[in-house]
This record gives C-alpha cells, structure tokens and sequence, in this order.
C-alpha cells in the first residue's frame, strides 16, 4: 500500500499522508496478540496443528524451533560461526533467497477509487447530478432543455476533476513521504569473513550474524547467541506495552511469540548489547507475517483536515436544507399561487443553485493543494513528516523541549582536558610533549589509558581500520568515541602505553554498559596467560558521572601513580576543577578501577550472578582522573533559537548532562539570557511563582509583561517536586534547564508542561533516552543522525540534523494554516454568499435568476479555483513568526470574526455591487427596479411590451453581466485577503519578499475563462451565454478597487487604533 492514502469519514474524504505502508498503532498489537494466542492453541492441540497449513501465520510460526536449540546447535544448524561469521561463499548463495524486505500489503484500489469520486463535495455534485438529469427526462418532458442536460454534463465533469486531482495529490503525496522507509534500519552491524562490517539491512541473509547495542533496530528475526546482562527490547510496536523485555539465552516459553531469546524485526534495543543470528528475514518474519494479515492500514484526519471536514459539514447541512426548503417553497406555495412560474423541470434546476452556490467546490482543491506545496517544501529544505498533522500543528507550538546532545551541539564530542588529583593537561599539551620518546609522563597516565580504552562501550568499524583514528567509523555513543578516539592516539613509549598491546595483554569477562540510571559504565577484565606471571592481574574498570561515582570512591591518583585518600578537602578540590570545566561547556567523565585480584570468580558463573557480584564490590574505588570532553553548540543554534523565542515559543533544555555544564551550554545558544538563575529554593520562595498555585490550569502560563525568568533544576529535584511545584514551573519562567534527568523524568516534564497553560509540546533529541519524551509530545522531533529509536518515537526527522529547519517547520506550520483561512476567505463571499443570494431572490423575490446554473458551477470550479490557487503559492506575511502560537484547542479554522468578514463586510460589498448591475442593465432596456422584483409569473410573452424571446435574452445578458461582474470583483478580494494587517502598498504581488506572480498570471486566467465563456458558440448554445456590452466590463474593475480601498482604511484602522472595535473585530 502506498504511503499516501484516502481518510474517509462520514462520506468525505481528503488526501493524507501517513505511514501506510505498515499496519501500526493498535492494529499491530492486535494481530501480535492474536497469533501469540492461535500459536498458544496450536501447540497444546497436536491434531489441529497437523491440519493446520503452513501458508496460516500462526501455523508457520508455531514451526520456529530454533529458540528450542542450544547456542551451539543454532551455529551448526546455519552453518556459522560466532568469531567468523557468514563466509563470502555463502552469502553469495543465500542472498539467492530474497531480500530482506518486507512487501507492502495490497492495495484495494477499487475503494481507494470510491473514496476519490464520492469524497469531499463531490457527494453534494452526485445529488445535484442525479436531480439534474430527472430534470432533463423524464421531468422535461415532452420538450427536454438542452441546458439542463448541459447542466448535468458539467456537474459530471467536475467531480471528474475533482476525483482526477485526488489521484494525483494522493501519488505525488505518497512519493514526498517514501523516503521515510529508508530512514530506520538502514544498516546492520555484522561479523562476516571474520571481520565487523556494516551491511544494509536489506542485503542480511539466514545465518548473518548480527551484533546490536544500545538504540539499535533490529533489522530481522534475531536468535540471540550473546547477551550482556542487562540487555533490554522495546517491544511496545508489537505488543503495545511498554514494559521493556530482557534478552536471554534459554528459552522462556514454548510459544516463539512470548520467548525471551528471541529478538523480532522492527523492536529496538533500549539497553545493553547482544550478538544474534539470523534465522528469517523479509516476509518471513513475524512483522512480515503480521503485515500480510493486515492487508490493510487505519487512518486518521489530520487536524486540518479535521477542522476543514467540520466546515465542510456545516455548509453541506446548510446547502441541502436549502435546497429541500427551495423545492418545498415551489411545491407547496409558488406551484400553486403562481402558476406557470416554473415548471418543475426549471424549479429543480434553480433549486440545484443552493447546492452549487452554497457549496464551495474548490475549497477541497485547495485544501489537497495546499497541503501537498507545503509538504514539498518542507521536504527540500530536509525536514520530513510522518503525517501532515505534524506541519499544522508545529504552527501551534508553545513549548520546545530540546536535548542537548547532538541537537544544540554538533555531537561530534573530543577530549579536550585530562586531570588527576594533583595535576592538569591539555589535549595540545599531550599531543607535543608526550608522546615524543625522549619526555618523561606521568605515570598515571597509563592507569588513564587503561580505563578510557577498555572500559569503552564503541568500536571502530572493521572496515574503515586501516585509515587514520580521526577518519574511523564508530559504532556507538558520542561520549564513548570521544574517549575511543583519545584513547586510541594515546601513544606514549616512555610508559609503554599503547592501545594495541594493552588490547593484547588484557580480556574482557564482565560489562555492564551505561544507561541512563546508573550514569556509569563497568568493565571487568583480566590479564590474558604471560607464562612468567604467576598471578594474574584482574580489574574492575568504570567510567561515569563525576557526581554519581565520587561517593563510591575511597582513593585518588596523583600524577605520579601513586594514590592518596580522598579526603573532603582533596573532594573539594576535585569538585572545583570539575565546576571549572562544567562553567566552560564541557563535559566531565570520571574514570575510576579497582583490583579484584583475590576476588573468587568461577569459570561460566551465570552473567546474572555475575552482575550481582559486581555491583557488590562497587565501593572503595580509586579516582584515576578526570577527562574534559567539549562539544561545541552548533553554529546556527543561537540564531535558531531567538527566531524560535521571537516566534513566542519557549524553549527547555533537558539534558542528562552535569547542571553547570547544561547551563553554559544554554548560555552560549540563547536559552538562557537571564544573569540570575532561580533553584528549586529561589522558585518556593518567589512571590512573583506563588501566584499561580491556585489557578487552573489552562490559564498557567507566563504573562509577556512579566518578562523573562530563568530557573535550572537537576534530576533530584524533579524527583521532589508536587503539583503545585509544577504550576510555578510552567507559569513562571520562560527559560528553563532541566539537568541529569532520566527518561522517566524527562516523560514527566512533557506531561506536566502539556498538562498545563493549553501548552503544544515539542521534543527533540536523537538518543534512546529521548524516545518516551519523542513519543508522548505533540510532536517529537529527531535528528537524522539519531538512533533508530529515537526515529521511530519522533513524528518528524530533520535530515540535516539542523535545528534551524524547526523553524522552518514552525512557519511552515503556521503558513498552512494561514494561507487555508485566506482561501476560504477569498472563496466564500463571491463564490458561496453572492452565487445564493440570485437563488433567494428568485424564489422568494419573485426575480429572474440572475446567474444561471451553469455560471455558478463554472465561476466555482474554474474562476475562483484559478484565482484561489495563487494564495497556495503566498509566502509568509512579516509577523508571522512574530505573532503568538495558535492554541489548538481554542482557536478554529472559522470563527465569528470570519464570518463577520465574510457576510458582514466583503460579501456585504459584493453581491449588492453585482445586483446593482443586474438593475443596471435592465434599466437600460426600459425595466425599472418594480419591473423586476416581485413579478413572478407576470415575466410571460407580452410583459411591459416585451415578447417573451426578448424577455428571455434580456435575462440571458444580466446573468453574463452578473457573471463578469463576480469575475473581476473578486481581483479586489484576491487582493485584501493577501494580507492581515498590512497594507498592498508595502506587499504587493509584482516585486519585493511578498512577490507571488502567480496572482497575477491567475487574473488574466480568469479573465480568459469569462471571455470564452460568453463568446464560446458551443457554449452559447447550449447555455444560453452570451456577449455583454463593453460598459460591463469595465465598472467591475471600479468595485474591486473599491472593495479593496475599503479594506485597506479597515486595516489602517486595525494598525492605528489596535485595541478598537473594528481591531476586534478583525480575522
């Protein structure tokens, strides 16, 4: 199924983009439910599982067996190896099998095609259609107007269109969002040829095998063969809790679906590391099998759509109702007191005119439109959507809740100071003068080395080896590579320190990678065999957060090796540098080890008892020193983040990151501008934040006239905090740090702050721990360099890893919604209020109709379409990034101040001018306005001297002069509408930031459709069209340039006088 798609509500239908290709939500769940529970069934029922066939998905998986097999026999049984892998052989052969690709569902095209030709307005074409041809046969009879049939052809012809251009927004929609398939599980880290590689994770064959760390998606079905002891899946997308499930290597259950040693496709990796082996891939798969169940993807309205649909069905109600009340008024009053004044053939056709009039047939055009523009532009500028909700709701956002990370700063970290207790080093300083043969070093440097290299949780890739340090792939965190970059390049021969041989002399036995929680990372290894030692040396190896790890040290090193106490006064010390490095942006890694020589671990101890053992001896740790680690803000942040606050969004930083160091960073991106930073003590004891402790909570929000507040917090404090605490928060203080949060405190701190002041939540972030925050936001934000994780929580990806394109994302949010209410604006007092008006008259003014059936549809679908495809193209007007962001639940689409623009002042302008036309022209052939109104049936053969034929042309010229007179009118409106507040002289179409000259290749567009309208000869014969007298072609032009001199004394007025009536009053 393509990405793109049909949502149908109610019989209406608009083009989405969403992700299609894949069942999701609930429906996966489900499924993943529903064949966990047939598997169940089928295993205890021996008979029902030899009639089962294996084309059923519960049959086939009730066949995996190899989480039945031990480690070793699943190597034998795909013929690999845990050190070398898949030979090149081999996968040659196996590659034969398929890729590793799951096949979209098919799609049902037929309702796809229903959807297009019954959606939108099209339902209310059908009507009018359907009682168009009963007006032409049998009604008509016994002498059928060509014009009603004439009538029917074109209502038919528009929902042809209107179906055709469906289609192709659909297709070019599902083109822009394809791409979202290439960005999650790219790649896959594999042993091949007894190498590490990175291979796409299309090109994985049965028996790959597949090494996952942290963050990782897995890319196929996985038999885990290695697991660290705290390895953890998300497997949430399948069974939609979020729990998450250890790895094992034993079986847990019988069923494949609920075992814990197997890892499925599409669930991540959330913590710790694990090696698998490849035993089904592609449709094979359990999420391959699920998806072939499906066959079909659940949709929803986007909120435009939403708010476009709740417009739509106002109108649709009142258009029938008028048509029904049109032709009852005809039955039950006109038929009878007027005799002879329509038949029923002509009252049908003049009653369809509450339909054509009323509805606004190219609004659903334009909605499509503009919807597919801005998607295409948000595209090239490398920012994509996972659905179009997401664009018009980033015009609504309030709040920015960024990580720090790899979004403010570049996430390319480097070591930039090394410190023990009694001495300090920078990387220049390491660089010149010790790594030359002849410098004496400090001998704890080697005691560094051996911490910063082996207790690392990356590796370079096999691949790239061979080149220098600097241009290595890495596979793992930013933190990590830093320290496995300086560690690597740490050559120095006085101390014998070199990565090589220490990687040689040494062998990992334990690890507990890091996470979130402990902050710290933990490596035991052991000297390898050196036949003239007797004894062996065994380390304990962590690297952490400073203030996590300093309590559970007992020692510090100096520079010299040798080690000293460390004493509350050595404790400050240290704590000080660590500030003076935290104040400067960087961030600081302690680096600790302890001997576990005596230590009694026994060969093949469980690697749970194994990680108890650890954490038992985690205590009387020796400091080795500290490492500075920079990552410097990225240098378009700072501009991004004032054209953010500017826009009236505030912007939280929440890192896992040291106080001192977040809030420099913050300082140097614009976050916080504030000289005082308010605690949790400053904010309990703050008069100005108590005030909002009572108040509810939609109206918790800072006020502009009190200014900006800045406050920073830490983990442990967000840990104590009630809500009260939090209505402070949020009300009070515009510029907000959040330091060494947790991924439960950061969930927390969207919640809250959606919870409160009416607030639209964005996240961004890239890592792992950002993803319950991505996912619970109103709209979460990756980068595209980010986990796998991360990616698919997010609604929105930023390709280029640039937070300037968020607020291209903002405007472009805010345009859409912008340039939809200047459309409805343009589209409704010309093409719905001033089309109705001509309906009203004839049937309850007595009037002939002054603009027949075929000028309404016509100007409907053809001139205001044209026209109103310029405002599509707009560019944003100069405040809209200044203004304040819309609230989702309380501002609509349409509200009073529209409609009082609406029918109140441009429509009140535009049908009387049209009318006054009308009566012109009939004055000029000797009918005056009582000849006119009010005749009803007298407009007969004879009628003040006229014969019917003359009579009939008479009528004929008015409704073309009506026509025309719409036409060049809505130039005028075109053009108010452009613009809010400012002035055309200061944005006009023709030059400047606002040119659009669309809008005047859209004029002359409409003027040529006039044209061919009234001189077509096909068209005059059937629709009785015909040439108007050159006077009515030119007054139009003087009521444009009316409407729009009117409205631009109103916009003065707004700017002038911003708190009047007429300001108030203002859409």
């Amino acid at each position: 199924m393509s990405e793109s798609s049909e949502s149908q509500k109610d019989g209406v239908s608009f083009p989405t983009l969403a992700r299609a290709s894949r069942p999701t939500g609930h429906e996966v769940q489900i499924q993943y439910r529903t064949l966990s529970l047939h598997v169940e069934s089928l295993v205890e029922d021996k008979q029902k599982a030899v009639r089962a066939q294996t084309t059923d998905p519960a049959s086939a998986i009730r066949q995996i067996d190899v989480h039945r097999l031990s480690v070793d026999d699943v190597y034998t049984r795909f013929s690999t190896s845990p050190v070398v892998g898949l030979e090149s052989g081999a996968i040659e052969r196996r590659s034969k099998d398929g890729k590793n690709i799951i096949s979209s569902p098919p799609t049902q095209y037929w309702k796809k095609a229903l959807n297009y030709v019954f959606g939108g307005f099209n339902f209310l074409m059908w009507i009018a259609f359907i009682v168009t041809v009963l007006s032409y046969e049998p009604l008509g009879a016994p002498n059928p107007a060509a014009f009603n049939l004439g009538v029917a052809v074109l209502l038919l012809l528009v929902i042809v269109i209107s179906a055709t251009f469906y289609a192709l927004v659909d297709w070019h929609a599902s083109r822009i969002m394809n791409s979202i398939k290439t960005l999650i599980a790219e790649d896959a880290s594999v042993i091949r040829d007894g190498k590490h590689q990175t291979v796409a994770a299309r090109d994985l064959v049965v028996g790959d095998v597949v090494t996952l760390a942290m963050g990782d998606r897995v890319p196929a079905d996985l038999r885990l063969v290695q697991v660290s002891s705290d390895v953890r899946f998300d497997r949430s997308l399948l069974t939609g809790e979020s729990d998450m499930i250890p790895g094992t290597l034993d079986i847990t259950s019988e069923n494949a679906l609920e075992t814990r040693n197997l890892a499925l496709t599409s669930t991540f990796v959330v913590q710790g590391s694990c090696t698998g082996v490849v035993f089904a891939i592609g449709d094979k798969s359990v999420m391959g099998r699920i998806v072939a169940m499906s066959g079909k993807t659940k949709l929803e309205l986007t909120t435009v759509q939403r708010e476009i649909w709740y417009f739509t069905k106002i109108v649709s109600t009142i258009a029938l109702t008028l048509f029904c009340v049109a032709l009852i008024v005809w039955a039950a009053w006109l038929r009878k007191t007027y005799p002879g004044y329509a038949t029923a053939s002509q009252a049908i056709v003049n009653s369809i005119g509450c339909l054509t009039a009323f509805v606004p047939q190219g609004l659903p055009v334009c909605v499509a439109l503009s919807l597919t523009i801005i998607a295409k532009r948000m595209a090239k500028r490398n920012v994509l959507v996972k659905n179009l909700a997401t664009i018009e709701t980033l015009g609504c956002m309030s709040v920015l809740c960024s990580d720090k990370t790899g979004t403010l700063t570049v996430g390319k970290m480097s070591v930039q100071n090394v410190a023990f207790f009694d001495s300090e080093h920078g990387l220049q300083d390491i660089k010149e003068r010790l790594s030359s043969h002849e410098a004496s070093a400090p001998a704890a440097f080697k005691a560094l080395h051996q911490v910063a290299r082996l207790c690392n949780g990356t590796k370079f890739d096999a691949a790239t080896e061979h080149l220098p340090v600097e241009e290595r792939q890495v596979k793992g965190d930013a933190t990590d590579t830093a320290v496995l970059r300086f560690a690597e390049n740490l050559a120095i021969p006085s101390l014998a320190v070199d990565s090589s041989t220490l990687l040689g002399s040494y062998e990992k036995f334990f690890e507990i990678p890091f996470n979130s929680k402990n902050k710290w990372m933990l490596t035991a290894v052991r000297q390898r065999d050196v036949p003239e030692k007797a004894d062996l040396e065994s380390w304990m190896l962590v690297k952490g957060g400073p203030d996590v790890l300093f309590r559970k040290c007992t020692h510090v090193m100096k520079a010299d090796g040798t080690t000293t106490p460390l004493t509350p006064t050595a404790l400050s010390t240290i704590h000080a540098l660590q500030e003076r490095w935290s104040g400067e942006g960087q961030r600081v890694l302690a680096l600790c080890r302890r001997s576990l020589d005596g230590l009694d671990v026994e060969p093949g101890m469980p690697a749970n008892d194994l990680e108890e053992l650890m954490y038992s001896q985690m205590y009387g740790l020796t400091l080795v020193g500290l490492v500075g680690i920079r990552d410097p803000p990225r240098p378009d942040v700072a501009g991004a983040i004032k054209i953010i606050r500017r826009a009236g969004v505030r912007v939280f930083m929440v890192t896992g990151d040291f106080k001192l160091t977040a809030l420099a960073i913050a300082r140097q991106v614009g976050i916080v501008t504030q000289q005082k930073v308010d605690s949790l003590k400053d904010m309990r004891a703050s008069e100005s934040a108590r005030r909002f402790l009572s108040l509810k909570a939609p109206l918790i929000k800072p006020a502009e006239e009190d200014g900006d507040r800045a406050l920073v917090l830490t983990g442990d404090d967000i840990e104590t905090l009630e809500d009260a605490d939090w209505n402070m928060i949020v009300g009070n203080y515009t510029e907000i740090v959040f330091a060494r949060t947790t991924p439960e405190q950061k969930l927390k701190i969207v919640e809250q702050t959606k919870a409160r002041g009416d607030n639209t939540v964005a996240v961004t972030g890239d890592g792992v721990n950002d993803a319950p925050a991505l996912k619970a936001s109103d709209i979460g934000v990756a980068m595209g360099s980010g986990s796998d994780v991360a990616k698919e929580a997010a609604a929105m990806i930023l390709l280029n890893n640039d937070l300037t394109s968020i607020v291209v994302a903002i405007e472009m949010g805010r345009l859409v919604f912008d340039n939809l209410k200047k459309v409805i604006l343009y589209l409704m007092p010309a093409g719905s209020y001033s089309e109705f008006i001509p309906v009203f008259a004839n049937v309850f003014l007595g009037m002939q109709l002054t603009l027949s059936s075929y000028l309404q549809v016509c100007f409907s679908i053809t001139n205001d379409v044209v026209m109103s495809i310029s405002l599509m193209y707009e560019s944003p007007e100069a405040d809209l990034m200044l203004r304040k962001p819309r609230n989702a639940r309380t501002d609509r689409l349409t509200n009073w101040q529209f409609f009082a623009q609406v029918y109140l002042f441009i429509g009140l302008m535009m049908w009387p001018s049209a009318m006054s036309m009308w009566f012109l022209y009939m004055k000029q052939q000797g009918l005056g306005f009582y000849d006119v109104i009010l005749v009803y049936n007298k407009w007969s053969d004879g009628f003040k001297g006229f014969t019917i034929d003359q009579l009939t042309a008479f009528v004929s010229v008015g409704q073309c002069i009506y026509y025309v007179t719409l036409v060049f009118m809505q130039y005028g409106g075109l053009l108010a509408v452009r613009n809010r507040r400012v002035s055309l002289l200061q944005s006009n179409p023709l030059w400047g930031h606002r040119r659009n000259l669309v809008v005047p290749v859209g004029m002359v567009a409409t003027a040529l459709i006039a044209v061919v309208n009234l001189n077509g000869p096909g068209l005059q014969k059937v629709f009785d069209t015909t040439p108007i007298p050159g006077m009515f072609w030119g007054i139009p032009f003087g009521f444009a340039l009316g409407i729009l001199t009117v409205d631009e004394l109103r916009k003065l007025l707004v700017r002038t006088y911003p708190n009047s009536i007429v300001a108030k009053m203002a859409w």
